[in-house]
C-alpha cells in the first residue's frame, strides 16, 4: 500500500480505536492457558474477565537495583556459551547513535576473542549494574513459558496431502501504528480494511480459511497438517521440509489484527481436557482423536498470522530473526516485553526446567517479543528447532525471576 494512504487515513482510524485495539498483536501467540494478551494492546479484557490478577494502581518501579551476589547461580553459570547472543545483541544496538552507552560496552566486547567464562564474568560486573525486574505490585516472581521453531512438511504447489496453504500478507490488509498520530500510543497498530470508504476490522481466521481461494496470489507454501500450521503460527516461526529436500524458513510478517484465544483454555472449558493435558502436545492428541472437528477447533481462535520466506543461511542450528533483527540462539535468547526491558539487553534467568523443580539459572539475553509476553517479570525461552525444543518448549510454563543487565547510564533515572 501507498505510503501516503495510511496518513489520509489516520484521523478516522484514530476513532476506531475502541473497536480495532483488540486486535494489536505483533509476533508470536501463546498456545497455553496464559493470559494470551496481544503483544501490543494495553489492556486484556478477555483475560480479566477469566479471572486475571489486575495490578494495583500504585505500582513499584519495575526496575530495582541488585548486587552481583543477589543473583543465584551467577557464578556458577557458563557465561562464556552467552556470548555469542551478546554480540548478536551488539549489531543492532551499536547501530543505534542514541544509546551511546551501549556503543561503548559492545566495542569493547568485540574486542575479546573467544573469552572464557571467567572473562566474560569479569567484562559484565565491571561494565554493567543488576536490576530486579519488579512487578506493579512490588513481586519479583512471574511467568516463564517456552517457544521453539518447528520443522514441517510442505511443497510449493498444492496437491495431497499438501493442502494447507501459508500465506504471506493480503494486498487489502491495513496497518497504522498510532505512535504516528500521539507519541503515547508509541507501539500501537491498528489493523483493518477499507469497505465502501470505511475502516471495518479485518477477516477472521474462519472468515481467512473459508475463502482462502482469494488469497491463491498470496499463497506461500502448502503444507500437509493445519494443526502444525496452526502451531506454527504460535510460534510466529518455522521452516518447512519441501519434496525435493530443501529447505524454507518462514517468518512472522503481520497479523490480521483479531485478539488470540486460547484453543487449549477453550477444550479445559469443554471439560475435554484437563489443565495438564491442556500443552501443545495434548491438543495435538485430542486433534488426531476429533478430525472432523479440527477445523471448528482452530477456529475459535480468530487470530491469523501471515508469514514472509527467508532462506536458510549459514549453519542450519542458526535461529530465526527475533524481533531485535538479529538471529535467536538457542536456550540464549528470550522474548521479553519490550515496554519494560530493552530489547538487545543481558537478563540473568532464574527459574526451573519444564515440568521440574531442577534449577534452569543462566544468563540470556532479550532479543525477540511475543504476542503473550506481557508484563514486567515476563519471558519466553527461545529453546531452539526442531522435535526436542518443540518438546522442552510445549512444557515449559515455570515460575522465575529476571535481572536485566544495564550499562551505567543506561537504567532508568
Amino acid at each position: 500500500m501507498h505510503k501516503s494512504q495510511p496518513r489520509r487515513l489516520l484521523p478516522i482510524l484514530v476513532t476506531l480505536l475502541a473497536v480495532l485495539l483488540s486486535g494489536c498483536g505483533t509476533t508470536r501467540e501463546d498456545a497455553g492457558g496464559a493470559c494470551p494478551a496481544p503483544a501490543s494492546c494495553p489492556v486484556c479484557p478477555q483475560c480479566a474477565a477469566a479471572g486475571a490478577a489486575i495490578p494495583p494502581a500504585t505500582a513499584s518501579k519495575p526496575l530495582q537495583a541488585a548486587r552481583w551476589s543477589d543473583l543465584p547461580g551467577w557464578s556458577e553459570d557458563d557465561l562464556a556459551a552467552a556470548w555469542p547472543a551478546f554480540l548478536q545483541s551488539c549489531r543492532a544496538l551499536s547501530s543505534r547513535p542514541q544509546w551511546p552507552q551501549w556503543q561503548a560496552v559492545c566495542a569493547e566486547a568485540r574486542t575479546l576473542n573467544g573469552p572464557t567464562t571467567a572473562a566474560v564474568r569479569r567484562f559484565f560486573e565491571s561494565r554493567f549494574q543488576p536490576w530486579l525486574m519488579t512487578n506493579p505490585d512490588g513481586t519479583t516472581k512471574g511467568l516463564v513459558t517456552g517457544y521453539y521453531e518447528p520443522l514441517l512438511r510442505g511443497s510449493r504447489n498444492r496437491g495431497k496431502p499438501y493442502l494447507s496453504p501459508v500465506l504471506g500478507v493480503p494486498a487489502d490488509l491495513l496497518t497504522v501504528d498510532l505512535g504516528t498520530v500521539l507519541p503515547d500510543l508509541k507501539n500501537l497498530r491498528l489493523r483493518g480494511r477499507l469497505q465502501g470508504g470505511k475502516v471495518v476490522p479485518y477477516f477472521s481466521r474462519a472468515e481467512i480459511t473459508s475463502h482462502e481461494q482469494d488469497y491463491a496470489d498470496r499463497t506461500l507454501l502448502y503444507v500437509d497438517d493445519p494443526v502444525e500450521l496452526f502451531f506454527l503460527q504460535v510460534q510466529g516461526s518455522g521452516r518447512v521440509r519441501l519434496p525435493d529436500g530443501s529447505t524454507v524458513r518462514l517468518a512472522y510478517a503481520d497479523q490480521n489484527g483479531h485478539p488470540y484465544q486460547s484453543i487449549g483454555r477453550l477444550l479445559v472449558e469443554r471439560g475435554e481436557l484437563t489443565l495438564e493435558q491442556a500443552s501443545m502436545s495434548g491438543i495435538k492428541q485430542w486433534a488426531r482423536a476429533n478430525p472432523s472437528r479440527v477445523n471448528e477447533l482452530l477456529n475459535a481462535n480468530p487470530s491469523y498470522v501471515f508469514f514472509r520466506e527467508q532462506p536458510v543461511k549459514g549453519n542450519e542450528g542458526d535461529g530465526p530473526t527475533g524481533a531485535l533483527g538479529v538471529p535467536l540462539t538457542p536456550e540464549r535468547s528470550i522474548a521479553v516485553d519490550a515496554r519494560y526491558l530493552p530489547l538487545g539487553a543481558p537478563v540473568f534467568l532464574s527459574t526451573s526446567q519444564p515440568d521440574s523443580a531442577t534449577s534452569l539459572r543462566r544468563l540470556v539475553v532479550a532479543q525477540d517479543t511475543g504476542g503473550a509476553i506481557r508484563g514486567v517479570v515476563r519471558a519466553d525461552f527461545f529453546w531452539g528447532f526442531g522435535a526436542q525444543a518443540g518438546s522442552q518448549a510445549g512444557r515449559m510454563k515455570q515460575q522465575g525471576q529476571m535481572w536485566v543487565l544495564l550499562p551505567p547510564g543506561a537504567a532508568p533515572k
